[in-house]
């Protein structure tokens, strides 16, 4: 049995090792970018670090941990997770919240995302052996005790009925927005571009759609996120703003473009690659009261100040998210906890 101060310095160790960035995990990176072309170098350095920066240093590790009072606690159960495939390492968090809590655990892995978790568990097993006891991939899930699950839409509803006689975490598709208020500088809209563009949009973090109050000014806006436009020099990225550009042409359409992005007003939360939804509105007390009856597709929300019922995020930091910032609004250190009573 390895506990929870054991775990906590691998967990620091692992921290230090992907920063030092060995030449192992930099093999395990152009691998995984050939399983995925998705997975650029750039995108699984940004979670790469994002994982060693914000989850991985030893204040904040310690202090997520101490909140808990975790180093009284010890885990028994057996915890399968399975991980979605969008963005590079989507599932760590998940993976950090079962392992530190002592359960044992079994790694369901997407095909598009099962190269660099591999990497990170190997590198915890050659610190400690024993490791290699409560940590195991698996291509079936069985003889387990809790579910966190992660999917689509359509995998949830399967999840939902497969799992439900166990303890889970079942997680749907969710997107960020951005609230705009015509405020916002040069500067905002620079960092807004990192919210709309990081990991291609793909994550749920990702903003897919904005509000924008009546009259609102598109034009700067479009030029800053203008400054985002080699990304079409990616494939697949390319052909899914072509498609969009094509559609919204056949269906005589208004949209704005500028080359990396298509703006088009629409009430759906969630939009297509390459493509970003706006709405406007006629006031942030009625804005607030819409977002509130659409919570369960929101994932996170980035604004320059905040709103009432919500917290945010201010630009540019959707897809930083702290140990705290867990996903969908689910804690699952508490979930964890709370399955071995």
């Amino acid at each position: 049995m390895i506990n929870t101060m054991q775990r906590f310095r691998l967990l620091v160790l692992l921290g230090a090792w992907i920063k030092s960035r060995p030449s192992i995990l930099e093999d395990a990176m152009v691998n995984a970018k050939m399983d995925n072309p998705w997975f650029t170098l750039e995108n699984q350095k940004q979670a790469l670090d994002n994982i060693a920066d914000e989850f991985l240093t030893e204040v904040k590790l310690k202090e997520w941990i101490d909140s808990y009072r975790l180093d009284n606690f010890k885990g028994s159960k057996t915890i399968a997770i399975i991980m979605a495939g969008n963005i590079p390492l989507v599932g760590f968090h998940d993976f950090l919240c079962a392992f530190i809590s002592g359960h044992n655990v079994q790694l369901k892995c997407s095909d598009k995302d099962r190269v660099l978790i591999k990497s990170l568990v190997d590198y915890l097993i050659s610190l400690d052996n024993r490791v290699s006891n409560h940590i195991k991939f698996v291509d079936r899930i069985k003889d387990f005790e809790a579910v966190i699950a992660t999917g689509s839409n359509n995998s949830a509803r399967y999840f939902e009925s497969y799992f439900k006689n166990y303890p889970h975490i079942i997680r749907k598709n969710r997107n960020g927005i951005g609230v705009f208020t015509s405020d916002e500088s040069r500067s905002d809209l620079e960092e807004f571009g990192k919210d709309v563009f990081d990991y291609f949009g793909m994550g749920c973090r990702n903003v897919s759609k904005i509000y924008v109050p009546k009259d609102y000014d598109f034009k700067p806006m479009m030029e800053v996120l203008h400054s985002w436009n080699d990304l079409v020099n990616h494939n697949k990225y390319k052909n899914n703003f072509d498609y969009g550009m094509a559609v919204h042409l056949l269906n005589k359409s208004h949209f704005y473009n500028n080359g990396s992005i298509i703006l088009v007003e629409d009430q759906s939360i969630a939009s297509r690659i390459a493509t970003l939804h706006f709405e406007y509105y006629d006031s942030l007390e009625v804005l607030n009261e819409d977002l509130l009856s659409k919570k369960e597709q929101i994932q996170c929300i980035v604004s320059k100040g905040p709103l009432k019922s919500f917290t945010h995020f201010t630009f540019g930091e959707a897809q930083k998210p702290s140990l705290n910032d867990y996903a969908d609004g689910v804690d699952t250190i508490q979930f964890l906890m709370e399955i071995e009573k």
